[in-house]
């Protein structure tokens, strides 16, 4: 299994708004590499959901529910996936947090900050959860 990051603004699509739809196609995906990235995923990858701008803090984790297909919203080579909600975190964790965390200083939150999808690696993934005090 893999690890991963989606972001999104919550004022465009929300943590939220994904519980209460159940299921979404993550699409209008428009950068190579968070392209690529979701070209990676595969059914039932765990996800990070991050709210960006506002909050900016990971607030849930999702499940990938179908691998990669052609973007049904554009007509050249970009790809969506669909994603479900698995659970909510018990504590969000901030980015300013993740920023002060010795563990986490070489998370693609850090080191790539505009790429909308990016893998998230085991380590980074636990030390997550170890801060929003969840267990899978």
């Amino acid at each position: 299994m893999n690890f991963w990051l989606v972001k999104s603004e919550p004022t465009v699509f929300s943590w939220d708004q994904l519980v209460k739809d159940k299921k979404a196609v993550w699409d209008g995906v428009r950068n190579y590499g968070a392209r690529n990235n979701l070209r990676q995923m595969k059914k039932n990858d765990l996800v990070f959901f991050y709210h960006s701008n506002i909050g900016m803090e990971i607030v849930g984790i999702a499940k990938v529910a179908k691998e990669a297909y052609p973007d049904p919203g554009s007509p050249t080579d970009w790809s969506a996936v669909d994603l479900q909600p698995y659970k909510k975190l018990k504590q969000a964790v901030p980015l300013s947090t993740i920023k002060k965390d010795a563990d986490l200083q070489n998370i693609g939150l850090i080191r790539q900050s505009r790429l909308s999808v990016m893998p998230i690696s085991e380590l980074e993934w636990h030390r997550v959860l170890e801060l929003a005090q969840t267990a899978l």
